[in-house]
């Protein structure tokens, strides 16, 4: 890990630590909860002296992608100010993503408004999405997967439905 991956590290931990929705995950890998999105950040070299800091917001899984859903978000990539949508073939996601240069030339502001943005359009457009191309939301999946253990949990204790 170099000085820019670690200093980018230090200040996403002083400037979100104090939400109950942020999680760091691994020393390089964090997570906030906005709204219905769940925006992950990821710090990875860029050279020996360099750091990148992904935030990438997962809009739907198990999305079909149909052409017009995918001129749609080329579309809306034109015309954003900052970031793209994306997909991801494993698990039929959409994805939003925007990237900053990290290390010391990273601020507070810009870490805040771009978390702020990555989730106001996760959550904007998750559920346009969902409706267009179905799938479900990153809230709705770690829901139906808390039921899932939540069952299996009680089934293992004897607990069986009727």
């Amino acid at each position: 890990m170099n000085d820019a991956v670690r200093s980018s590290c230090s200040l996403l931990e002083e400037v979100l630590s104090h939400s109950p929705a942020f999680q760091r995950i691994d020393k390089t890998f964090f997570v906030v909860r906005q709204g219905s999105a769940y925006v992950y950040i990821m710090v990875v070299d860029w050279g020996h002296d360099r750091a990148l800091v992904r935030f990438v917001a997962q809009l739907a899984r198990g999305v079909d992608l149909s052409p017009d859903l995918a001129m749609k978000l080329l579309r809306l990539n034109a015309r954003m100010r900052f970031g793209a949508f994306g997909f991801v073939r494993d698990g039929a996601c959409v994805t939003f993503g925007h990237t900053l240069l990290g290390g010391a030339g990273l601020g507070a502001d810009e870490v805040m408004a771009t978390l702020r943005d990555v989730a106001l359009i996760a959550d904007e457009y998750d559920d346009q999405i969902i409706e267009e191309a179905g799938g479900q939301t990153m809230q709705q999946l770690l829901e139906e997967s808390a039921l899932k253990a939540l069952q299996g949990e009680l089934e293992h204790k004897g607990w069986r439905e009727a």
